[in-house]
């Protein structure tokens, strides 16, 4: 142990250590995430646990709405398998924990503790005793309160209850060491702040309804049951991380779009430098060291319960060894760029020592070979001499072999001696055919311990004397090398600061050669972000139908200040009105998560939410028709959204009677319309309700623009130009699309022939009745006949008359009808 104490971070570090075959990690328990939340007076102070990387995340008091809006999304993006919350609580939370349950994708568990264990002084105490196993075991309480002060604030009451209370389920559920001693407790490595400030605002349905994110069942039948598969979405086209930690941090960029121009700008930088072709050749090197990279914190959370692999140390030395190839190819690049310098300054010589110290010490070959931890000679002297005992035992244990068959019974041939761990020296010899019975199994001056495999075993003299003069060596050596783990598991764990800094500009780093890869390869560009409302996009494009489509018509959106702020597009069915509603949605999420567009040039202001209703969501489970659905998303764009917002509409009021569909669009543009500029959301809509712009429903206004997407007619076939231009459109185009989809050309026809008459407000004629002119032929002749008739006629048979002349017409125009 002395020799391992006495290592310095000054050896020759070798690298590419000989014997490691494992190129990925023993696939991990499922994580189990945690969430403690007290809510009070307008404020919500909340925390959580993930399991997967021994961490806690808490977030300072926060004021949130009514609606718990704010704790809304935090569900929404850690997804808690348990919720903890006070069994005194608010009307609002017990509101919110209704709704939450009725949700059928979604139902994590809720856990109400009594108000006593969510009591300040109780949750500052508990964290006072949390297991915290990089803290020195003879640290002070004192000591222990500054430290804790320096990670976590103790200006927030209501997070600080919340930590309390997380910490007793913690204790009470034993998560993550339920099979380890009751002694240890549930440790963590780590505590991170959890914020939201500055996040764009961005609900469910825009997230699906964009296709940032789309979940697949995997094609594979033997994974159809343990998960799902990332679809065609905004982010399986962008993900192009090396290791997964990064593509976890590129999801929650993903779910975190940002409005501070500080990171935005940070992340375009690294963007820019890696998109140009001369930087491919690092790109590449990065990128290939990136692959060895692995967990960092399951691999310190497994050293922490003492329950480390071979494998485990293998993946540590590998992903150490490429953070230090890393580190020297980036201090290679230009240090004007903040993650570069970030990287060539965090990555402390912690990094290298540790390497070293895993190099110097583990002998990966013989611990594969043996399935333990093994070190190498020269670290411990004592070792070393028990190793050398016993690689010499061999041909020592030969001769004494030789020297007990001279003492032994004629009748054997021969004999060895054997060790065996635990047990120690033995005597083996054959199985005569006269050993039949146990008493046949005795000889004299040895012990006979049992029977395996037709040979017997037995303690004599010299082996009584080789298991005083050697002892257990097997387990001595195991036990001390287990001990020599232990040390190099407690120095690790130390510095574990270092390597979560490592781990942390390592995920950002792949994030971002990610997206300049992306950019490469789908001809990207870099948008210009500033502090203002103004949106530009010069000849944009979807970037996921571009993907799919052999050409692409790109199209421009410009939105200022004063001038188009609400933009109406008009068009037939399938000419491209939705498409480009989510290309402009597309384009500004793309810049808001620090992403090149797909555009030749982009200007775009910060935004602060994205609020969209272009697709209905059914549900019998809510108990809420299709066009309540409809109506709560633009109740949630019209409340909610402000001066820097993004409002896309797509078909609203097209659920319900036209005239009321069409007055409440109307109303909602005029309700948008009628708001100050800097109030005034940017607002892009797609409606096939022309009459809400020929009747002159709306207001007219400079912020309001007018736009139509470009068809033209060759003989009666439509064809589709999907170039936008500003205009109206004049007519749906209804029958072309109808003749296009398939259906049958008298059903078209007819249907232009009712349409017509419809709108010049002439009667509809059946076409299933007998023609016009048979009919008024027929009347004409009975009425005719009647008017003949002499009613003074005394032998007039009016009865007869009925039968012969009314009734058959009638009958006959009952058959034709």
């Amino acid at each position: 142990m002395a020799a391992l104490d006495g290592l310095s971070g000054r050896g020759a570090l070798v690298f590419g250590p000989p014997g490691i075959h494992e190129d990925e990690e023993e696939e991990e328990d499922s994580p189990v995430v945690l969430l403690s939340v007290l809510a009070q007076h307008g404020q919500v102070g909340l925390c959580f646990y993930d399991s997967k990387d021994s961490s806690l995340h808490y977030m300072n008091d926060t004021p949130d709405n009514y609606e718990l809006h704010l704790l809304a999304r935090v569900i929404q993006e850690v997804s808690p398998h348990l919720i903890i919350t006070s069994a005194k609580q608010e009307r609002c939370m017990t509101r919110f924990l209704h709704q939450l349950g009725s949700n059928p994708d979604y139902r994590p568990e809720v856990v109400t503790y009594p108000y006593v264990d969510f009591g300040l002084e109780v949750g500052k105490q508990r964290l006072l005793s949390a297991h915290l196993p990089f803290l020195p075991a003879s640290i002070s309480e004192s000591e222990k309160m500054s430290y804790l002060s320096s990670c976590i604030s103790f200006d927030s009451p209501l997070m600080l209850r919340a930590v309390g209370a997380l910490l007793k389920c913690l204790d009470r559920r034993r998560v993550g060491v339920e099979l380890e001693d009751s002694s240890v407790g549930v440790p963590i490595l780590q505590f991170h702040a959890y914020t939201l400030n500055g996040v764009v605002c961005i609900d469910r349905d825009t997230y699906s309804v964009l296709q940032i994110f789309k979940s697949e069942l995997h094609p594979s039948v033997y994974k159809l049951h343990s998960g799902e598969k990332e679809g065609l979405s905004l982010y399986g086209i962008l993900n192009r991380c090396r290791c997964k930690f990064g593509s976890k941090l590129l999801r929650q960029w993903f779910l975190r779009p940002t409005q501070d121009l500080a990171v935005l700008h940070r992340r375009q930088e690294v963007i820019r430098f890696f998109t140009s072709p001369r930087n491919s050749d690092a790109l590449s090197t990065l990128q290939s060291s990136l692959r060895n990279i692995s967990n960092i914190p399951t691999l310190l959370r497994r050293m922490s319960l003492s329950n480390t692999r071979v494998t485990n140390w293998q993946s540590l030395y590998k992903t150490l060894y490429n953070a230090v190839c890393i580190r020297d190819t980036v201090r290679h690049l230009p240090q004007s760029i903040q993650l570069f310098r970030d990287i060539s300054e965090r990555f402390s010589d912690d990094i290298h020592y540790i390497a070293s110290l895993i190099s110097r010490v583990v002998d990966f070959e013989a611990s594969v070979a043996e399935n333990r931890f093994t070190i190498k000679a020269n670290v411990d002297p004592a070792i070393d001499e028990k190793k050398r005992r016993m690689m010499g035992l061999s041909d020592f244990l030969t001769d004494v072999a030789r020297r007990e068959l001279e003492h032994l019974d004629a009748r054997i041939p021969s004999c060895c001696v054997i060790y065996i761990p635990l047990i120690g020296f033995l005597l083996s010899v054959p199985r005569l055919p006269s050993m039949v019975e146990k008493e046949d199994f005795v000889i004299e001056g040895l012990d006979f311990m049992f029977l395996s495999e037709e040979r017997l075993h037995y303690r004599s003299r010299r082996t009584k004397e080789l298991d005083d003069l050697l002892g257990d060596l097997h387990c001595d050596i195991r036990d001390m090398e287990t001990a020599v783990m232990t040390q190099l598991q407690k120095t690790i764990l130390e510095r574990s600061d270092s390597l979560y800094k490592v781990l942390d500009l390592i995920a950002e780093l792949d994030c971002l050669m990610a997206m300049s890869t992306a950019s490469q390869e789908y001809g990207y560009t870099s948008p210009k972000l500033a502090n203002h409302r103004r949106i530009t996009v010069t000849q944009g494009r979807h970037p996921l139908l571009e993907l799919c489509s052999p050409v692409f018509v790109a199209n421009t959106f410009q939105s200022s200040e004063s001038q188009g702020r609400v933009k109406i597009v008009t068009g037939p069915n399938s000419s491209g009105k939705s498409i480009y509603l989510k290309q402009v949605g597309l384009i500004v999420f793309m810049a808001l998560i620090g992403s090149d567009v797909p555009a030749k040039e982009a200007e775009i202001g910060l935004v602060g939410g994205i609020f969209t209703r272009m697709q209905s969501r059914e549900s019998v489970s809510v108990g809420l028709s299709t066009f309540m659905i409809d109506l709560n998303q633009m109740a949630q764009a019209l409340n909610s959204s402000t001066g820097n917002s993004l409002v896309l509409i797509d078909e609203f009021g097209k659920g319900t009677n036209t005239v009321d569909g069409l007055s409440l669009l109307a109303a909602s543009i005029s309700h948008w319309l009628k708001k100050a500029p800097v109030d005034l959301p940017h607002v892009l809509l797609a409606t096939n309700f022309h009459s809400l712009l020929q009747l002159g429903l709306l207001p007219s206004s400079g912020l309001l623009s007018l736009l139509t997407l470009e068809t033209a007619v060759d003989g009666d076939e439509l064809v589709f130009l999907y170039q936008l231009k500003e205009g109206i459109c004049q007519s749906s185009y209804a029958a072309n699309i109808a003749t296009l989809a398939g259906l049958p050309t008298s059903l078209v026809q007819r249907g232009v022939e009712v349409s017509e008459l419809y709108r010049t407000g002439r009667a509809i004629k059946r076409i299933d009745n007998s023609s016009s002119d048979e009919q008024a032929n027929r009347c004409r002749s009975v009425v005719e006949k009647f008017l003949s008739l002499d009613l003074e006629d005394k032998d007039l048979n009016l009865q007869h008359f009925m039968k012969e002349e009314l009734l058959p017409s009638a009958g006959e125009l009952l058959n034709r009808s």
